[in-house]
């Protein structure tokens, strides 16, 4: 076998490392990060809530990190992201990061991407009516016509994710004119120009993607049998998954979208989410943990349940995963993707997605 290239993975979406919540970003020590992305051999994109009042903090703190990147500093940590906080349902999302921002305030955002701001999470039917910002202020005086070229402009990408269930079918129309726009826009960065949150979870779906109680894992060998998956295929997607996975599935195999899906067993099935990948291709897909090491994300305090490692909200919602890089690797490997395809799921789509080959010297680092 051909020697694979040696690229460090990247945990393209994680919430907390350690004992850090990257949330708290005010009290987040950002060579203490580094450090431990260098013992764990991975690049980070620390991924991020943000209280409306804590704007002019979360300034501070990007420009913080891109005066050290200047220095020399923080070879390990690639960029800074944003869970929200345009997000139509905010499901495991702290409800108070979420929120619609003015066009001052978007313009505030935006100009953080010259600093170190690679993504935002945004959902394409967040001025819809079904959505929980349909109502506010901020809402009102934007749009994605203004928003989209606007974080183009500034080398930000959307990531495309959180939701509602109300219209399927208009909400994937959102979605492929979020992606044309983007790429009709003006671009100041490199690589690709939309990413996603992870896909299956916070979309409306035909199919049951997750099994994660004991009584619904008893049904689970059923269920995937009778879904058939070595007969899927991208044309026929929106007809067994739903319009939103298909309009995504879709984008991503022509290389529009760099999809990240989780590979813990638990946020997805391990045999959809590897259908999946062999649909996009490895090279247009992105594994993610949404890892969490710690009790405590976003200022709310999580649980585990006795079935599974998930993280939870006090409502019984998911709030983040726990599950490292390293043993999603190995689950992927379980379900038949050769090495090269989960090199490129950990290392490679990400070091193209995000352009990092483009702005640093990123080997792996030597013990």
């Amino acid at each position: 076998m051909e020697d694979l290239p040696e690229l460090p993975p990247v945990e393209v979406h994680c919430h907390g490392f350690g004992d850090v919540d990257f949330s708290d970003f005010t009290k987040v020590d950002l060579d203490r990060l580094d450090a431990w992305c260098a013992r764990e051999g991975v690049l980070s994109l620390p991924t991020m809530y943000l209280h409306r009042e804590q704007l002019a903090e979360f300034e501070e703190f990007v420009r913080e990190y891109h005066r050290m990147r200047g220095d020399g500093l923080l070879p390990h940590i690639a960029g800074i992201a944003l869970e929200g906080p345009l997000l139509a349902s905010h499901g495991g999302t702290p409800a108070a990061t979420v929120w619609a921002p003015t066009r001052h305030e978007w313009e505030r955002l935006a100009a953080l991407g010259s600093y170190g701001l690679t993504y935002t999470v945004l959902s394409p039917d967040a001025f819809s009516p079904a959505s929980e910002l349909h109502d506010e202020p901020g809402a009102r005086e934007t749009g994605f016509g203004w928003i989209i070229p606007l974080l183009m402009a500034h080398g930000i990408r959307p990531a495309l994710g959180h939701f509602t269930r109300a219209d399927p079918q208009a909400s994937a129309e959102l979605v492929t004119e979020i992606v044309e726009l983007a790429w009709q826009s003006d671009w100041t960065d490199n690589g690709v120009r939309v990413v996603t949150d992870h896909l299956f979870n916070d979309m409306p779906l035909k199919i049951r993607h997750a099994f994660r109680s004991s009584r619904a894992r008893a049904e689970r060998d059923a269920v995937i049998a009778s879904y058939d998956l070595p007969s899927w295929s991208l044309d026929t997607m929106a007809e067994i998954a739903g319009p939103v996975p298909a309009a995504i599935m879709q984008q991503a195999a022509a290389g529009r979208i760099g999809a990240c899906i989780n590979f813990d067993g638990e946020h997805v099935d391990l045999a959809i989410a590897a259908r999946a990948v062999q649909l996009m291709g490895a090279e247009n897909s992105m594994m993610m943990t949404d890892r969490c090491d710690s009790a405590r994300l976003g200022g709310q305090d999580l649980h585990h349940i006795v079935d599974n490692g998930l993280w939870y909200q006090e409502d019984g919602i998911v709030a983040a995963g726990s599950v490292p890089l390293a043993r999603q690797q190995a689950n992927a490997l379980s379900q038949g993707l050769t090495p090269e395809e989960v090199h490129a799921l950990v290392a490679g789509t990400a070091h193209r997605v995000f352009g990092l080959s483009v702005h640093a010297d990123l080997r792996l680092p030597t013990a």
